[in-house]
């Protein structure tokens, strides 16, 4: 057996170097020691989501995070999603095992551009899907996610414009489900989504004829009408458990996963090129070289993690996924968590 008592190595290259068991093993050592939970969005690599405490979408995750404790969360994801741990957990310490690994479609808008297009629509409503920045959050009334976007957009009053940021595809999926046409849409995507084309639904139906389509709204509307089912990742994984057959218009990463989990049936991706390179930079070294360095840690401006946690949490409240603490746990909170904080809580 291999010690505990391992001695952190310099690089990644070290680590990757290392046979699969022994990264395994000092990872699992390592998140003993530091009281830390390790989780693994669904697009992750099979290796990562085989380590992960918890598995599923990045606000899921969060919130799993948030009510653990654990004092360090290392987050196998992308930016965007251990920025959103850490606004839930200001108390505890978040890790990113590469921190290059971004997201695209967040990257569309920055915290400066929107709060120009707010300028230009005095009085709007702002809805930011989880996939932005904290700096974007910040910005925004309220946040959705895939699944609750169109309660949100149904919780805001008829008659007053909506901002949506930064996913077009997810805007024009919630405007056709409500028919609200006052809504102003950023002009981002996420191009894993929005590269998958009707020509390679067609392909996976001809190969895979029993099989059902499944379709994440964050494709282009043309695929969208085709499919049986619209609906987030986390609905994928409810579908798959009911179904012995599906087609998943989404990132292979949860296909991987689902057939892991589910051997005897069939579950193919819709495209074989979808495959999301920023959640890819994640791996079992870089993940052991993260745990024994303690890097990289994500920080955020506290005024700025507060007011993201002002649009996390009317979304919550509005979705029945968020408990209002207690006076006793506000005071704890606030006495060891925020001693610096800006009281948005």
């Amino acid at each position: 057996m291999i010690t505990a008592a391992r001695r952190p190595l310099d690089s990644t290259l070290d680590y990757a170097a290392l046979p699969r068991e022994e990264l395994t093993e000092r990872i699992v050592e390592r998140k003993a020691e530091l009281n830390a939970v390790i989780l693994g969005h669904n697009y992750q690599r099979v290796e990562i989501q085989e380590v992960s405490d918890f598995l599923g979408d990045s606000l899921g995750l969060s919130q799993e995070a948030a009510a653990t404790s654990a004092d360090v969360i290392v987050f196998c994801g992308v930016h965007f999603m251990a920025e959103t741990a850490k606004v839930l957990s200001p108390g505890k310490t978040v890790l990113m095992p590469d921190p290059r690994a971004g997201c695209p479609m967040a990257d569309f808008v920055t915290g400066e551009a929107l709060r120009k297009l707010k300028a230009k629509h005095p009085g709007a409503a702002v809805v930011a899907y989880v996939n932005s920045t904290a700096a974007v959050k910040a910005e925004s009334d309220i946040c959705c996610t895939s699944s609750n976007a169109v309660q949100v957009i149904e919780s805001i009053p008829e008659d007053q414009t909506i901002l949506f940021v930064p996913d077009r595809n997810l805007a024009h999926y919630v405007q056709e489900r409500t028919g609200r046409e006052n809504i102003v849409a950023w002009d981002g995507y996420c191009y894993v989504h929005d590269d998958m084309v009707l020509e390679e639904l067609d392909r996976a139906r001809k190969t895979h004829p029993e099989a059902r389509v499944v379709v994440h709204p964050e494709a282009r509307q043309e695929l969208l009408e085709q499919a049986d089912e619209v609906t987030s990742t986390s609905g994928m994984v409810r579908l798959a458990e009911q179904h012995d057959a599906l087609i998943f218009g989404t990132e292979r990463g949860l296909v991987d996963q689902l057939n892991s989990r589910f051997p005897g049936k069939t579950f193919v991706a819709l495209s074989g090129a979808a495959v999301c390179g920023n959640m890819k930079l994640n791996t079992l070294a870089k993940l052991a070289w993260c745990l024994d360095h303690g890097q990289h840690e994500v920080e955020l401006d506290e005024e700025i993690r507060c007011r993201a946690e002002q649009s996390l949490r009317r979304m919550l409240e509005l979705s029945g996924g968020w408990t209002a603490p207690s006076d006793e746990e506000q005071k704890l909170e606030e006495a060891g968590l925020r001693s610096s904080g800006c009281g948005c809580a």
